[in-house]
């Protein structure tokens, strides 16, 4: 690799705001913030969603798509269903 051209890379602290789950792990972005994890300072980053607040890690996922496209906009503007079927 050439020298002075990549970022530091270096460990820092993730902390998920809504729910305040932390986790370990490299990152090149940096932070003024620090907090003590496991004994030692690092730099914390705060994110908005981690897997600790995620729907799909959490099982709150929500199934939205129960009909196709067509069917979605056919229900919309009150189209009636005309396909070959419908003879």
């Amino acid at each position: 690799m050439k020298k002075g051209i990549h970022p530091d890379f270096h460990e820092v602290v993730f902390m998920d705001s809504a729910t305040g789950f932390k986790f370990l792990s490299g990152s090149t972005k940096s932070s003024k913030e620090t907090v003590e994890f496991e004994g030692q300072e690092y730099p914390l980053i705060r994110v908005e969603i981690s897997s600790d607040s995620h729907p799909f890690y959490t099982g709150k996922q929500k199934f939205t798509q129960a009909d196709g496209r067509v069917d979605r906009f056919n229900k919309k503007y009150g189209f009636k269903d005309t396909g070959a079927g419908a003879k």
